[in-house]
C-alpha cells in the first residue's frame, strides 16, 4: 500500500514496484541489525518445571538483562538449567521489571555465546504462537543483516531482496546503513490512557560518520530520505540536530514518536501494518497523520492485507 499524504489517498501495488516511488538522488536507510537466538528454554532447579529466559542485551561485566517466565518463581538466586553444563542464574531485578542474569558454561566468555547459538531459539514475536523452525532462522532476518544484537527483526526490511536493492542502486538511490538493536520493548503495548506516560525500553544504536555524511549530502542536493522501518526512523530522529543535519553517534535511545509530533529526519517511511495500541502504529500515525493512518488501516482490513511481522508493507510518501 502507498499512502500519499499530499493527496490524502491510498493505492495498491506490489513491493517490486518500490523503485518507481523513489528517484535518483534519494537515499534509503537500512537497519543492519541481526536477530540472535535470544530465547532460551530450560527447567527450574529443584522442581524441574519449565522456564524461559529471553535475553535482551549483554552488559560490559558479562551479565545479561533478560525477561523471564514464570517471573514470580524466578527470584534472585534461582537457577535455570538450559542444557547440560549451561545455566542461567537470577541475580536481581531492574527498575523496569526485567531480570539481571548470569549465564554460565564451562570455558571462556566466547563459550557462552557459542552455547546461546547452539541452544537458543529464534525469538518470534509473541503473537506468533507456534515454535520456531529452521525456516525462521532464514526468514526472520533481512538480507542486509550483519551485526547480531536484536530480539526482533526490523520487519519492513524483510521485503527486500538483493535484486530489488540492486534495482534501487541502478535507479540512483543511495543506501545509508545504520544500526539499532531491537529490544523486546518493541512488542510492549501502550497500556497507559495517556501515551506520554508509556515508558520505552532503551535500545542501542550506531550511526557512522559515513552514514551521516551520506544523509547530509542527500538533503543538500534536494534528495529525499526514505527510512526503511520504524527502527531506522527512530535512529535517525535520535541523531538529527536542531539545524536539520545528521550527526554520527553511538548510544542508547528511548525516543517515543507519536502524534501530534512529526518526525523531520525522513521524507518517506516504509513500514508494516502494526498491532493496535503499539508504539509502532503511533509512530506511523505521527508520520502520516492520525486520520489518514486510520483510513489506510480500514482499507487494509477491507482489502485483506496481511498484518504484523510477516505481513505486507506500507509506504508513506
Amino acid at each position: 500500500m502507498v499512502v500519499d499524504r499530499a493527496a490524502g489517498s491510498v493505492s495498491h501495488h506490489t513491493f517490486a514496484e518500490l523503485p518507481r516511488f523513489l528517484r535518483a538522488g534519494d537515499a534509503i536507510v537500512l537497519n543492519t541489525t541481526r536477530v540472535f537466538r535470544a530465547r532460551l528454554l530450560g527447567t527450574r532447579d529443584g522442581s524441574g518445571a519449565p522456564a524461559e529466559v529471553l535475553l535482551l542485551r549483554e552488559h560490559a561485566d558479562g551479565t545479561w538483562e533478560a525477561m523471564v517466565q514464570p517471573s514470580a518463581k524466578l527470584k534472585p538466586g534461582r537457577v535455570v538449567e538450559l542444557a547440560q553444563g549451561f545455566t542461567a542464574e537470577m541475580l536481581g531485578s531492574t527498575a523496569r521489571g526485567t531480570r539481571l542474569v548470569r549465564l554460565s558454561v564451562a570455558g571462556t566468555a566466547a563459550a557462552v555465546h557459542a552455547a546461546i547459538a547452539t541452544h537458543g531459539h529464534v525469538p518470534l514475536p509473541p503473537y506468533i504462537s507456534r515454535a520456531d523452525t529452521a525456516t525462521d532462522e532464514e526468514r526472520y532476518q533481512t538480507v542486509f543483516a550483519r551485526e547480531e544484537g536484536s530480539v526482533a527483526a526490523p520487519t519492513a526490511g524483510l521485503h527486500f531482496t538483493p535484486e530489488l536493492l540492486a534495482a534501487l542502486a541502478d535507479r540512483g538511490v543511495s543506501r545509508a546503513e545504520v544500526l539499532l538493536h531491537v529490544g523486546a520493548g518493541t512488542f510492549k503495548p501502550v497500556d497507559a490512557e495517556d501515551p506520554s506516560e508509556h515508558v520505552m525500553h532503551e535500545e542501542w544504536f550506531r550511526v557512522t560518520e559515513d552514514a551521516a555524511d551520506l544523509l547530509n549530502a542527500t538533503r543538500a542536493r534536494g534528495g529525499r530520505i526514505c527510512a526503511v522501518g520504524t527502527t531506522a526512523l527512530r535512529t535517525l530522529e535520535s541523531v538529527l540536530r536542531a539545524d536539520g543535519r545528521f550527526r554520527a553517534g553511538t548510544g542508547e535511545t528511548a525516543i517515543f514518536i507519536r502524534p501530534p509530533q512529526r518526525p523531520h529526519s525522513a521524507d518517506l517511511l516504509l513500514t508494516n501494518f502494526h498491532l493496535p495500541r503499539s508504539t509502532l502504529l503511533m509512530l506511523a500515525a505521527a508520520v502520516a497523520g492520525y486520520a489518514l493512518t486510520m483510513h489506510a488501516y480500514d482499507v487494509a482490513v477491507r482489502e485483506g492485507y496481511r498484518f504484523y511481522s510477516y505481513g505486507d508493507a506500507m509506504l508513506i510518501t
